[in-house]
């Protein structure tokens, strides 16, 4: 049983899963093997297949569950998300999602202590894995932030990723500007260069000092915050850095009107145009959104490999969408998932972005659960130049995710990838092998008390909800900026 075994180590010797299901590869593609199992040793899988024949040092038969390979969040919130106090209660300029020009005259302020970003790393690395997730590039506000993020925070989230056993890329997000209000609803970008070069450096050294730590586990990538908030100069330097490197680059862009505008403003241009004029464009590029897209743009990504990370439940909050994940298909842009939410459910994603690109005019075989799930498997292992993730065969590595296809609010049961992708949410994943090591069992990682952890995690966000009116245009009070859904009882009729 899986209970026998040791949360947090590897176990020794042969491991063999058996299932009523399994997402086997072979041939280039993911296939339903019924009644079947996968074996693993140390970090690798040696069989996927109907019963091994050679020695085990176990046998696991999980029953009624669907193995599959472990998923990859190409944009994994790794913070207490602010972006849902924004979703209801807009505009951004109003509610401390941009910088008013007073703020920055007295000088922005980290509003997290060095304590408090290192635990919201290890809490949200522990929901990753809690979600089926296996290998994540983490993503966090800069809002709330003084400038951009610091070595010292990523290494300590290098620690936690390699004592949770989490498979990550890290890089401290960097930028050359940021958008000011100076006036109600009137935005403005600022810059200062020197300060975007020189957290390229740190992120650099960062990616030397960190990568290959944890046997393996630890990734560098480069990630340069937002297309607004970059300059030639420093794009140019980070596709050469990750050239340099060998590691992806993570620019989010084509994501909203106000980077649109902005610009449009600066360049006349889209930003892929933008990167395109100036060969910043290529298949290291990983660009989360695309919901803004131009038809011209998505050319320009099909032209020159770059992959979309695509976030479907983070933008139909807000109701927008990505147009469309078949069109995108058929233009032949790879596409990798991502979560960029609490909480980071990418079988809800999955969902969701099945439903997103039906409404978006998609057929039903184009948008089928299927495509989504190969997006978050195989396209992120694409993205990331990794033919040993996203699959379950012989020799790839062994990060395995568990679901728990009895949940008895799950049924009936079709089809089992249908059927846990449109019938239920990252809650029935049941265990989680990374790198061969069982990272995650019935809600429970190692070295994380996670009842205790969701505590902390709260009180925290309402410090940092406290700090608000600090960081907007007229500093109203919080009750002002987020007014509750219903009038209090407490107030007058």
């Amino acid at each position: 049983m899986l209970l026998d075994m040791t949360l947090g180590a590897r176990p020794a010797g042969r491991t063999a899963l058996t299932a009523r299901w399994i997402v086997a590869h072979r041939d280039g593609h993911h296939r339903l093997l019924e009644n079947g199992e996968v074996v693993f040793e140390a970090d690798r899988i040696l069989h996927v297949g109907r019963q091994f024949e050679g020695e085990v040092a176990r046998r696991i038969d999980l029953g009624e569950v669907l193995i599959s390979p472990g998923l990859i969040d190409l944009d994994a919130l790794s913070d207490l998300d602010t972006t849902v106090l924004g979703v209801d209660c807009g505009p951004a300029w109003a509610k401390g999602r941009v910088w008013p020009e007073d703020y920055v005259r007295r000088g922005p302020y980290e509003m997290y202590a060095p304590g408090e970003l290192a635990f919201q790393k290890r809490f949200a690395f522990a929901q990753l894995l809690c979600n089926g997730i296996t290998s994540a590039l983490p993503i966090a506000s800069l809002f709330y932030r003084e400038w951009g993020e610091t070595v010292a925070e990523f290494e300590a989230a290098a620690e936690a990723a390699g004592e949770l056993g989490l498979r990550v890329w890290l890089g401290p997000a960097y930028r050359s500007g940021g958008m000011v209000c100076t006036a109600p609803g009137v935005l403005a970008a600022r810059f200062d260069e020197a300060r975007g070069l020189a957290g390229l450096d740190d992120a650099i050294a960062f990616v030397r000092a960190q990568a290959g730590r944890y046997g393996g586990l630890i990734q560098g990538m480069l990630a340069p915050d937002r297309v607004e908030t970059c300059t030639e100069t420093l794009l140019t330097q980070t596709m050469a850095a990750a050239r340099d490197l060998n590691v992806p680059v993570r620019l989010h862009m084509a994501q909203g009107k106000m980077e649109r505008d902005t610009v449009q403003t600066l360049y006349g241009t889209t930003a892929p145009e933008w990167l395109a004029s100036f060969g910043a464009l290529n298949d290291r590029l990983i660009a989360p959104h695309a919901t803004f897209a131009t038809e011209d743009d998505l050319q320009l990504y099909a032209d020159h490999g770059v992959t979309v990370a695509h976030c479907p439940l983070v933008f139909a909050r807000s109701g927008a969408m990505l147009r469309s994940f078949g069109r995108l298909r058929r233009m032949g842009i790879n596409i990798g998932m991502g979560t960029d939410t609490a909480p980071p459910d990418m079988v809800l994603n999955m969902a969701v972005g099945v439903m997103m690109a039906r409404m978006a005019g998609d057929s039903i075989p184009d948008a089928a659960p299927e495509h989504l799930f190969d997006a978050a498997t195989l396209g992120g292992a694409a993205a990331l130049g990794r033919s040993d993730l996203g699959r379950l065969e012989p020799g790839a590595k062994a990060d395995i995710a568990v679901f728990d296809m009895q949940d008895g609010l799950m049924a009936p049961r079709v089809d089992p990838v249908r059927t846990l992708i449109l019938g239920a949410t990252g809650r029935v994943t049941r265990a989680v092998f990374v790198d061969g090591r069982l990272s995650m069992l019935d809600g429970q990682v190692a070295g994380l008390d996670m009842a205790a952890a969701r505590v902390r995690a709260q009180a925290q966000f309402e410090g940092l909800r406290a700090k608000y009116p600090d960081r907007t245009w007229g500093h109203p009070p919080i009750e002002e900026i987020f007014p509750p859904a219903y009038p209090s009882w407490a107030d007058p009729v």
